[in-house]
């Protein structure tokens, strides 16, 4: 396939980690596949930190 016919195809995503980038390209008629990844959080106190963080959002 070349360069010029794909760039003419409807554009499909795959989204992995931000939910609120496949909303909006699903806004916009896009066809979204969205994978819920988080990277790991390594040790217990690093989950502790990463867990305020979130809190304080």
């Amino acid at each position: 396939m070349s360069l010029t016919s794909l760039l003419g195809q409807p554009l499909r995503v795959v989204n992995v980690g931000l939910e609120l980038f496949a909303r909006e390209l699903e806004a916009d008629s896009v066809v979204v596949v969205h994978v819920d990844w988080r990277p790991p959080s390594g040790s217990p106190s690093v989950a502790a930190l990463l867990a305020r963080l979130d809190d304080a959002s």
